[in-house]
């Protein structure tokens, strides 16, 4: 069964420095039939003002991953992580017993796009942590590169959750299939671009959601950026 989420039917945070879409409930968007998917609970496609950002702030037992789209984001936590964080990056910060931290617009002339996805994890009170790496680019453009796993194998951040993020750079005509095992969900998100699955067209911003299938594949309809989740 598949499931779409248009880009339009999201809620929204407007701040004036902030533009925020948001896929499942958060802050004070709330809807009782959008509160996650799976494993994954939060996907916010923020768009930041130059100079501006999210200041210090609080979070408890959820993994976090920040997935910059344009321009750059500068991180600092109370881990001793930070970092600036650019496309072709992936970072990820466990909130486990407990941390704080801080994002913002690392220019003050150019705005920055990114996503902020939150999982929750299978095991409470772990130790916080903090992850960033870059992920191959020119991979990107053949098929699916994973970027997270319960694991961590293959180059990818170790995320405490049955799950998998996956993301591909895919052209107009270029097909992408990624299998799913038995009693296997996925989410996917296009991040720009357009792409189809099943006879329907998404575009940035669009959700879908994925349940009893064998497989989920789409065909770029332009170039597109997609991530994808792959959930128990």
């Amino acid at each position: 069964m598949l499931t779409i989420r248009r880009s339009d039917e999201r809620g929204r945070t407007e701040w004036g420095w902030l533009d925020s879409r948001h896929s499942f409930s958060f802050g004070d968007y709330h809807d009782p039939q959008r509160m996650g998917f799976r494993a994954l609970r939060v996907l916010n496609d923020d768009r930041v003002k130059p100079g501006a950002g999210f200041g210090t702030h609080g979070h408890r037992d959820m993994e976090i991953f920040s997935y910059v789209l344009l321009g750059a984001l500068q991180h600092k936590d109370s881990t001793g992580g930070g970092g600036v964080i650019r496309p072709g990056e992936i970072q990820f910060m466990r909130a486990g017993t407990g941390v704080t931290h801080s994002e913002r617009n690392a220019s003050a002339v150019e705005p920055a796009h990114f996503l902020q996805v939150w999982v929750v994890p299978d095991t409470r009170g772990l130790p916080p942590r903090y992850d960033q790496r870059p992920f191959d680019v020119a991979a990107a453009r053949r098929g699916f590169v994973l970027l997270a796993s319960k694991d961590g194998g293959g180059g990818a951040i170790q995320v405490q959750q049955d799950m998998a993020l996956l993301m591909t750079r895919v052209g107009a005509g270029e097909r992408r299939e990624h299998l799913l095992g038995a009693g296997r969900h996925a989410w996917l998100h296009v991040a720009r671009g357009a792409v189809r699955v099943g006879g329907d067209e998404l575009r940035e911003g669009d959700g879908l959601a994925a349940s009893d299938e064998p497989a989920l594949a789409l065909e770029g309809v332009s170039d597109a950026e997609v991530l994808l989740f792959d959930l128990a």
